[in-house]
């Protein structure tokens, strides 16, 4: 789940440096440390104050890593979780996809694709 997220994360990133330009570069790269909190990778969700709890329920990695808290702490991970967070990351896989098909569309119609093409660049 961890990875389809991330594949998520990037083709998103990609779709906002081709609309935006190689200088939003510097917008994409932050992204990853700023839902880590929401994730729970370093603490509980339950710790998290509640308008955060529901933010983190959107996201796969918070399923993850929760469930690998239950293994460590002697539980087991519930199947149903698993699954809703590899229903979410395909959704934002398909969703993010979407954003970049129309993103590249409009950088094709109006001539953004020559502009940061390979070639031109010097």
């Amino acid at each position: 789940m961890l990875f389809l997220f991330g594949i998520a994360l990037g083709i998103f990133a990609s779709a906002m440096v081709l609309r935006l330009g190689p200088s939003a570069e510097w917008f994409v790269w932050p992204v990853p440390a700023l839902l880590s909190p929401f994730a729970g990778v370093f603490y509980p969700l339950s710790t998290l104050p509640e308008w955060m709890q529901y933010i983190s329920h959107l996201l796969p990695p918070a399923y993850v890593f929760e469930g690998m808290r239950s293994i460590i702490s002697g539980g087991s991970a519930s199947g149903s979780v698993l699954l809703m967070s590899a229903g979410l990351a395909v959704l934002y896989i398909l969703l993010a996809g979407m954003f970049f098909t129309r993103t590249f569309r409009h950088a094709v119609r109006t001539g953004l694709i020559a502009r940061y093409s390979a070639e031109s660049v010097s």
